[in-house]
């Protein structure tokens, strides 16, 4: 199964994640510090992160468009209670694989993950 790196301000919301994506096998490890998640990155290389759009020192964009500077390979699910078309296709043009928008549809998350991990082979 896949490592995945949760990325969200909301502790909380990362645990969720964590809670649906290990019942799936999946190792999760959740951040909300966003230099914390970019260096976990950048050492372990994860399958996948899981970025949630609005953090608390940078925006998820922001984050993910240095994830694909230090961790290439890694996939990435974009995550936000306030979805817009500008981020979306900002996130998509950076190297993003998918976008969910919360609340958090625990089928439509699964889904998703397989999608992308599967993608990624």
């Amino acid at each position: 199964m896949a490592i995945i790196m949760v990325l969200d301000d909301v502790i909380d919301a990362g645990i969720l994640i964590k809670r649906i994506l290990e019942r799936k096998g999946h190792s999760v490890m959740v951040f909300t510090d966003e230099e914390e998640a970019l260096t976990f990155a950048q050492q372990d290389t994860p399958d996948l992160a899981i970025l949630d759009i609005k953090l608390r020192k940078m925006t998820g964009v922001e984050v993910l468009a240095e994830l694909k500077t230090r961790s290439p390979k890694t996939q990435v699910i974009m995550l936000t209670g306030y979805p817009t078309l500008e981020t979306a296709r900002e996130s998509l043009k950076l190297g993003a694989n998918e976008y969910c928008v919360k609340p958090i549809d625990k089928e439509e998350l699964e889904n998703k993950v397989q999608e992308v991990l599967a993608a990624a082979l």
